[in-house]
């Protein structure tokens, strides 16, 4: 009887999964492989921090959508008057621009480390082959997509954990890492950057909308506390893997690759990582980076699409949305902006719009009116405020020392 019962919740895992591949872009690799060459086992704390933030605040937007039936930009979207609603609309057009570039440029270094491609064909390949990924959810729906997106995760995984089985890290300066601590502006940056990249501001718009329709024939038969505990289980498993990829680069990065010149880019990091672990390492590294790209701008485009049909109502073709966010990335490449850098800097970026999202995320689950019987326990939200208090903070400090 106990096998019965839990067997249903096996098909309602997914959501979180499709959420999830965006805290493994190349943005994150880029951050998180620089924060590990530069600064060794420093920021490991932050990485960690960043993941239990992370699955708390995943969480929140997936229940706000089961419970409701509606996403978060969809509330905002009925809360906010009209001038408000569009300012509110364009700082998150503009943090999906952002994970745009990060994710498009990534997949196009990749497509260049692999078959040295030039990189403004390679965005443009990497954007008309997420156009195809996100037509299979189209097509064959949310569940076939799901699926997919399960795929390319194993193929990061394999790809982004493969250095450590060859040169393992030692347990002493890593279980040091977990001590806070910074070493310079620099420092911050990347943890800010890391943080932006981890909590990632558009994925909390898409987890409330994939979650909206969990009551329909997945969901059926089951009560809402069944629900939301199979929703609690796709978020730790989903984020624990993401984790665990995200801790695997720096951990990488601050064993292997720690102090050698050419690390601060990715073609750096491909060449670095060929003479020090191997060439078979290294094409594990870069199809793992092109997976992340490919699978990431799909999930990219899905939340920015949600954003505009919650704030305001309307959906362009998708043709037309790949068109106008790929732009920028061609932008950025055309001009000779340094990649890897650029990438960085758009992690920072993103982590400045999370309280944007993460505040009415707060405020919605907290609320009776909106949650029910279902409204957030006083611990909850305790601890949501905790997390939107240290973003604005490293947010702060961030601008603070950039600017002094």
């Amino acid at each position: 009887m106990l096998v019965k019962e839990r067997l249903p919740r096996i098909g309602l895992l997914g959501p979180a999964f499709i959420a999830a591949v965006a805290y493994v872009d190349p943005g994150n690799v880029a951050t998180n492989v620089t924060a590990g060459s530069e600064f060794g086992y420093t920021l490991v704390w932050v990485v960690v921090m960043a993941n239990v933030m992370a699955v708390l605040v995943q969480y929140l937007s997936a229940k706000l959508g089961m419970v409701t039936g509606q996403s978060l930009a969809g509330h905002m979207g009925e809360k906010l008057p009209r001038g408000p609603r569009i300012l509110y609309w364009l700082q998150a057009e503009a943090i999906a621009i952002a994970t745009d570039l990060a994710e498009v440029v990534g997949g196009a270094i990749a497509l260049y480390l692999l078959f040295d491609l030039p990189l403004m064909l390679g965005a443009v390949i990497t954007a008309a082959v997420a156009m195809l990924i996100l037509k299979i959810g189209d097509v064959r729906g949310q569940s076939a997509l799901e699926r997919v997106i399960m795929g390319f995760l194993v193929l990061i995984a394999v790809g982004f954990m493969a250095g450590l089985f060859i040169d393992p890290p030692a347990a002493g300066p890593l279980a040091g890492g977990l001590v806070p601590s910074f070493e310079g502006t620099e420092s911050v940056l990347l943890a800010s950057g890391i943080i932006g990249a981890t909590v990632m501001p558009h994925v909390i718009y898409l987890h409330s909308s994939l979650t909206t329709t969990r009551l329909g024939a997945r969901g059926e038969g089951q009560s809402m506390r069944q629900l939301l505990a199979a929703t609690r289980t796709d978020v730790v498993l989903a984020l624990i893997l993401a984790g665990m990829l995200n801790l695997s680069l720096l951990v990488v990065a601050a064993t292997s690759l720690d102090g050698l010149p050419g690390t601060d880019t990715l073609e750096g990091v491909h060449a670095v990582v060929t003479s020090e672990l191997g060439a078979g390492v290294a094409l594990l590294f870069a199809v793992a980076l092109l997976g992340s790209g490919l699978a990431s701008t799909s999930v990219g485009s899905a939340a920015g699409a949600e954003v505009m049909q919650g704030l305001l109502g309307v959906r362009l073709p998708v043709l037309l949305r790949r068109v106008v966010t790929l732009i920028p990335a061609l932008v950025i490449l055309g001009l000779g902006a340094e990649p890897s850098r650029a990438l960085v800097v758009s992690q920072v970026v993103l982590s400045i719009g999370i309280p944007f999202a993460l505040i009415p995320l707060v405020v919605l689950t907290a609320s009776k009116d909106v949650m029910g019987d279902h409204v957030n326990q006083r611990p909850t939200t305790v601890a949501a405020c905790v997390v939107a208090a240290i973003v604005i903070a490293l947010n702060v400090s961030l601008l603070w020392l950039t600017f002094t």
